[in-house]
């Protein structure tokens, strides 16, 4: 028996004998006087064995037998899950190998075996957090991160992503090789179909979204400050870009990271995912899994993401404009290539100004006054020109002793032989015309 139990065995045949009564026997026990009245008869019926639990010696029904804790501890030794926290493995146990086992017990186990989570809690800073938005589709907070996502390979990849401020929902997530435009165009593509249009997004100052003169201009007004292609793209579809000025600021999305960081490489590993199209067809279903666990309830049940309008189309705002010349012939160029607009309803008149869509699911198309024409590669007729005999030369090609012969840099040595090579000034004229010239050429 343990010393709780003897002393309690001392106060009880103390109170049976008479000494103290049941009141204070309660007082000294610490328990009920109906539970020192059950007590009592007890001890008076099975003396000392009592006081002692009926349960004790006997197996818990719920205990888990040795043979399902050999199981469990057989499949956290498989490389997939070596790196898979606590919570998380007690989530796979339940959806692909169906134990069904607390998270209390897992750990209990886990710690008997001295196996530690690799997702070590450490003290945090405190912040002083900022509300959420009352209604879903206010706010969404956007950032990349690039990390190691596939297990064995040690190359950084970029995830975007986008996180609904008030609910905590993922509602879009892209791999790409690294932070990029095209990241976050899929990110609210995939945002835009599955929830809506946000009013707002709440992203960092990188110069995707913002242009590199925006804090010039919020000194100085008269510094010109163009929108990006994300931020031109955002205000087509009206939504407000409010550039956070820390991480902290943005502390939500931040946090999202580490939780993708301690998931997603254990679910790229249990299904084999090793490349980042792999990853991406994967992600498109992923955020609803990820959104049952981790979404909260909001505080106003209206849903504030918004509809895009009837006319317009997603895949001709999440691409690049740009403003180019057109021809009499519909031939406007691009990046050294040619284009021509095919199927003109009406005519576009010469040297007028279009926008050239170019985008991942569109590829090149132009735009003039609201409507969107298809374009083909146009490759213009070359101009036959007669090279002149020498005869019909004006000038005669110099010898091959010529000082220019060999280029600058033959001249500037041979120049360098002169009795002027100690002149600073002349010295200047030399790296003058070879700045000149020779950048010129390469």
């Amino acid at each position: 028996m343990s010393k709780k139990q003897l002393n309690r065995f001392e106060v009880l045949s103390k109170a049976n004998d008479g000494y103290i009564t049941v009141s204070e026997a309660s007082a000294a026990l610490g328990i009920s006087e109906r539970q020192v009245k059950r007590l009592k008869k007890k001890v008076r019926d099975g003396g000392a064995s009592g006081v002692i639990h009926g349960n004790k010696g006997n197996t818990p029904k719920n205990k888990i037998s040795d043979e399902l804790k050999a199981e469990i501890l057989g499949i956290r030794a498989r490389p997939e899950y070596t790196k898979c926290n606590f919570a998380h493995f007690a989530e796979i146990l339940a959806i692909i190998h169906g134990i069904v086992i607390s998270y209390g017990t897992l750990y209990a186990l886990f710690k008997s075996e001295g196996i530690k989570s690799p997702k070590t809690k450490r003290r945090k800073k405190n912040h002083r957090r900022r509300s959420r938005k009352p209604q879903a589709g206010m706010m969404v907070q956007t950032d990349a991160t690039p990390y190691q996502w596939f297990q064995g390979d040690r190359k950084y990849y970029s995830l975007h992503g986008a996180i609904d401020d008030a609910t905590g929902q993922l509602t879009g997530a892209f791999m790409c090789k690294n932070e990029c435009l095209h990241g976050y165009f899929e990110v609210m593509r995939r945002t835009i179909e599955n929830f809506g249009v946000p009013m707002s997004c709440y992203a960092d100052r990188h110069t995707i979204f913002q242009s590199p003169n925006s804090k010039k201009h919020e000194v100085d007004a008269s510094v010109t400050m163009n929108d990006t292609q994300l931020g031109r793209c955002l205000k087509e579809f009206g939504i407000t870009l409010i550039p956070a000025n820390s991480p902290q600021a943005k502390g939500r999305v931040e946090r999202l990271w580490d939780t993708l960081q301690s998931r997603l490489p254990v679910e790229f590993a249990i299904r084999g995912i090793t490349t980042i199209e792999e990853a991406n067809a994967f992600l498109a279903t992923y955020i609803y899994d990820f959104n049952v666990n981790f979404a909260v309830e909001p505080e106003d049940i209206q849903n504030a993401f918004g509809k895009l309008g009837v006319n317009e189309n997603a895949d001709h705002i999440l691409c690049i404009k740009v403003k180019r010349v057109v021809d009499a012939g519909g031939v406007f160029s691009y990046d050294g290539k040619s284009f021509r607009i095919i199927d003109i309803d009406m005519p576009i008149p010469a040297k007028a100004k279009i926008d050239v869509l170019i985008g991942s699911r569109i590829g090149v198309m132009a735009a003039y006054k609201g409507k969107v024409y298809e374009v083909l590669p146009f490759v213009p007729p070359k101009r036959k020109r007669k090279m002149p005999s020498m005869a019909e030369r004006k000038t005669a090609p110099p010898p091959q002793d010529h000082a220019w012969k060999g280029g600058v840099a033959a001249n500037i040595i041979l120049l360098s032989d002169r009795k002027y090579e100690n002149d600073e000034s002349y010295r200047e004229t030399l790296r003058l015309i070879e700045k000149t010239l020779l950048g010129k050429y390469r």
